[in-house]
């Protein structure tokens, strides 16, 4: 039986990736972005089965807003994707206040206020399943990405906690982690800090040289790790937390044990 699916940051990458898979198997999607257009060859093809709203999720209001209009137009959602998010990049000592600020609103409070704007209605279907996009590295954590991993840890804290508040309303909440990818979302979605030379010879300073061909190294593709995803969606029990990607399994498990030595 098809499926109905909410999914913020759908205008490339892996929104988009998913959004694609899930209209291309016969699914209703909601998708929500800020960018208008980027979806008017996937409209042109599904139709109907493909709602769009534009919302910033760092407008709380608007946010709110575009979730209610989608459960008022599906009529019923299935599962709520939150995966819109900005990556910021550079030591931490050389990231300007605006861009923590940008970092901690967009991938923390808004993800947190998209939950809490779907949250209602899942509760009045008293069923729904929650994906959050967050990282390895809200597992473990690397220089360079010192702001971006601190978002990823805090997502992982309140979903983890999220979900013990609301299993026995017969939500569930799926944390997902992927690993290195093959996207434009460094460049896309991502903000690189202007180098300090007191660096150069530190692993921030490494890390920022060879960014460039670490990117390109990637493995994971974002199509099979969307993939992933819909196979979760499809189980009668749903894990917590879904690692994406070999990296991301190594990345993971190496930084657990690592604490316990």
């Amino acid at each position: 039986m098809p499926k109905s699916w909410l999914i913020t940051g759908t205008s490339s990458g892996f929104g988009r990736e998913l959004t694609d898979l899930l209209l291309a198997r016969g699914d209703t999607v909601a998708a929500t972005l800020r960018k208008p257009g980027a979806l008017d060859d996937l409209k042109a093809i599904h139709g109907d089965r493909l709602w769009v709203g534009y919302a910033d999720v760092t407008d709380t209001a608007a946010l709110r807003k575009v979730v209610d209009d989608a459960f008022t137009a599906l009529g019923h959602v299935d599962f709520a994707v939150s995966n819109a998010g900005y990556g910021l990049f550079g030591g931490a000592e050389e990231v300007s206040d605006d861009q923590i600020r940008r970092q901690i609103d967009t991938n923390v409070i808004g993800s947190v206020q998209f939950a809490r704007a779907v949250l209602p209605h899942f509760r009045n279907q008293e069923s729904g399943h929650f994906f959050q996009i967050a990282s390895a590295l809200g597992q473990s954590a690397i220089p360079f990405a010192s702001l971006y991993g601190l978002s990823k840890w805090a997502v992982e804290g309140f979903f983890e906690a999220l979900a013990q508040e609301v299993a026995s309303l017969g939500i569930k909440v799926t944390i997902v982690e992927p690993g290195g990818a093959k996207t434009d979302f460094g460049t896309r979605s991502g903000d690189l800090a202007p180098a300090l030379d007191a660096y150069a010879n530190t692993p921030v300073g490494y890390i920022r040289t060879h960014m460039a061909s670490m990117a390109d190294a990637a493995k994971g593709d974002p199509r099979k790790m969307a993939q992933a995803i819909i196979d979760v969606s499809e189980r009668p029990e749903s894990p917590l937390r879904l690692a994406l990607g070999s990296d991301a399994y190594e990345q993971i498990t190496t930084a657990l044990r690592q604490r316990f030595e």
